[in-house]
């Protein structure tokens, strides 16, 4: 298996993993902190943490067919950082946890690195 292959399988399960098992499988209590962090009610919180999920599945979707587009590596890249920063400023403890997203996003944003690099030969 090639290192573009690699990089778009280890990426895309990313996203339809963190879409499905921790936002539409089972709410982890994470999640849950976070979107209530925004000031929402529990309910409201609880749809915003579903509908995520479902974009992130979308999204692992779209990223596993169209890999090799410039965009959709960009974009990636951007969530990915938005995400990131997104913990950083409403939960910022959550960097010091384990399997944290500092530990997450900052390597899927590398290997998104290795596919522009790709795209670039």
């Amino acid at each position: 298996m090639s290192l573009t292959q690699v990089a778009r399988y280890i990426i895309g399960v990313s996203w339809l993993y963190h879409g499905i098992f921790p936002k539409l499988v089972h709410v982890a209590p994470l999640e849950k902190a976070l979107t209530a962090s925004l000031g929402f009610s529990e309910q409201i919180s609880y749809m915003i943490t579903k509908t995520a999920g479902i974009g992130e599945v979308i999204f692992g979707i779209i990223f596993l067919i169209f890999y090799k587009s410039r965009s959709i590596v960009l974009l990636n890249i951007a969530a990915l950082s938005g995400l990131l920063l997104f913990v950083a400023i409403l939960q910022p403890q959550l960097l010091i946890e384990a399997f944290n997203p500092v530990t997450t996003n900052i390597p899927l944003i590398g290997l998104s690195l290795v596919l522009l690099n790709k795209s670039d030969n």
